[in-house]
């Protein structure tokens, strides 16, 4: 077209280049284009793959990070929990034991207190019962001394001072008992 242009002689326009320039501009674009697509677009596709490679890595990377956390959190809250469960079950177990011991500790206590009262009771009749004939022998002396100076004669036979100690004695305890309230 500038061609055309230019044999009408017309003077040149600066914004429409010259035929000889166009078709220069035109070739060194398309091998500038070329090289470029040639040897530069494969470097940025390289190195946007190996970016992109990179990323999703971190990402995978990440996220196996991830899931091994929760794994891990997941195994120590069940070994917490199993943790708990069994010092629940020691905590329960201690205070059954803790109540068969009071337990057996209270019966081994009421055991002894009951030794220990049977045993006082058993020594305070023994006593009782030794006083008792205690008192017999001396209330019987006393009434064989009485009846010898009532009498005013020596009972100097066993079978008669036998006699009036069982006699004596037997008034002596069915006294107290018709005097005792029922």
């Amino acid at each position: 077209m500038n061609f055309f242009l230019a044999a009408e002689g017309e003077p040149h326009n600066p914004l429409i280049p010259a035929p000889a320039e166009l078709i220069f501009g035109t070739i060194s674009f398309a091998i500038v284009l070329i090289v470029v697509g040639w040897k530069l677009v494969p470097q940025i596709q390289k190195t946007l793959a190996e970016r992109t490679d990179a990323i999703e890595g971190g990402l995978k990377r990440a996220e196996e990070a991830q899931r091994e956390a929760q794994a891990t959190l997941a195994e120590y809250q069940k070994q917490l929990a199993e943790a708990r469960a069994e010092a629940a079950r020691l905590r329960e177990k201690a205070r059954e034991e803790g109540a068969q011991i009071v337990a057996q500790m209270r019966e081994e206590a009421q055991a002894e207190a009951r030794r220990i009262v049977e045993s006082a009771q058993a020594t305070i009749e023994a006593e009782r019962q030794q006083a008792l004939q205690q008192l017999r022998t001396e209330v019987g002396a006393l009434a064989v001394e009485l009846a010898s100076r009532v009498v005013g004669e020596a009972l100097a036979d066993q079978a008669a001072q036998s006699r009036v100690i069982d006699r004596f004695l037997a008034e002596l305890e069915e006294r107290t008992r018709t005097q005792e309230p029922a």
